[in-house]
């Protein structure tokens, strides 16, 4: 049985906030994020565009590393979003 792979994402919003999201499926999260049924945040904060994207072996995994990214500031997340263009 093949292991689905989960995802941490970054996106940028019209007003320059960063959120990070997880998912199975980025595409599809995305397109809720933009039609605004995604995250109470991006309803308020429009997104612009998905900025990183981490993949991760299982779910546990990709949620510890959106609970880190999520701690950190804006600083340091302008600094993760350029160290992975």
């Amino acid at each position: 049985m093949k292991k689905e792979k989960w995802y941490v994402y970054m996106l940028r919003c019209q007003d320059d906030s960063i959120y990070t999201g997880i998912t199975k499926n980025v595409e599809k999260r995305y397109k809720q994020h933009m039609e605004g049924k995604g995250a109470k945040y991006t309803r308020s904060h429009k997104c612009k565009k998905i900025e990183v994207i981490f993949e991760e072996e299982n779910k546990s995994n990709a949620a510890k590393l959106e609970y880190f990214l999520k701690q950190k500031s804006k600083i340091e997340k302008e600094k993760i979003i350029k160290s992975k263009k």
